[in-house]
């Protein structure tokens, strides 16, 4: 398993362990993976709650230099900073203020995954953790978007409470209380199988070349049967009602159909929302 961080990594990478499938649809199935990156990327960051937390940490770096004058000023700041976002209409109870987005990619063959589960579980039962854990995590094709969150809800009255300690001299309390703060910030970590996403793709560009390249649309299809048996043997779930063999089905329906020169449309449109239904049922979010 390999870890990416860039979209340029990510692209070079998936293109050289696609399932033997021709370039144009590497192509379709890597362009899908990179604008989930990119889509990813754009989540808005709460500027205000930035700038509070930079204030915050301004604040103890002038307590531990006993500057108690400017700490409080910076904590003046930031309650100032997160009272914009309070007054706004609807604020969330939690405010993005970084991202960071990692893509692992699962390099084996799909013919091996039931091995590599086979030997995880003796791993588990001889109690060789380290080892399983290993194999575990070669058995990953997802994106994870890591956004770490200010608590909009407990984060301003930690440094009320902080100005209140300094008012009345206690300067350990303060301190205390605004590392506390700092340590309360919420990781989400939000898991997306990329099978999925590139399953969707290929269905998509499918629908979009089938009446004038019947041939490329049904390697299309193909290579997202070929994703999906990946996703679901890789153990990604959803809680759609949708099944995989529903989705597998459907496509095989419309394969069959198009060797039969027979519309497609409607069975194009209700796949494509069978599998977006499925694909955002399937995405996990992790507190940590």
């Amino acid at each position: 398993m390999k870890k990416l961080v860039t979209s340029l990594a990510l692209a070079s990478i998936l293109v050289s362990t696609s399932f033997a499938a021709d370039a144009k649809t590497n192509k379709v199935s890597n362009n899908a993976v990179i604008n989930a990156e990119k889509k990813a990327q754009s989540t808005q960051l709460i500027k205000e709650a930035i700038r509070a937390i930079q204030y915050t940490q301004d604040a103890l770096i002038y307590l531990n230099g006993n500057k108690i004058k400017k700490a409080k000023e910076a904590l003046k700041k930031a309650i100032g900073e997160l009272a914009i976002v309070l007054n706004s209409p609807n604020p969330p109870y939690l405010l993005p203020v970084d991202i960071r987005i990692e893509a692992y990619e699962f390099q084996g063959k799909i013919e091996d995954i039931a091995k590599m589960v086979a030997s995880a579980k003796l791993l588990v039962a001889e109690n060789k953790l380290p080892e399983a854990r290993q194999v575990l995590n070669a058995l990953r094709d997802e994106i994870v978007i890591k956004t770490i969150n200010l608590p909009l809800a407990t984060y301003p009255a930690a440094l009320n409470l902080a100005i209140k300690y300094l008012n009345e001299g206690k300067i350990k309390e303060a301190k205390d209380v605004l590392a506390m703060a700092l340590s309360t910030l919420v990781e989400i970590d939000t898991i997306i199988p990329i099978p999925l996403i590139k399953a969707q793709a290929l269905v998509t560009e499918a629908s979009k070349i089938v009446k004038k390249d019947k041939k490329q649309a049904l390697k299309y299809l193909e290579e997202a049967k070929k994703q999906l048996k990946l996703a679901r043997l890789l153990g990604y779930t959803s809680t759609s009602k949708t099944t995989y063999k529903e989705l597998e089905e459907a496509i095989k329906h419309i394969e069959k159909e198009i060797k039969a020169n027979h519309k497609t449309g409607s069975l194009f449109e209700e796949l494509l929302q069978k599998l977006k239904e499925f694909k955002e049922k399937a995405i996990h979010h992790i507190n940590k």
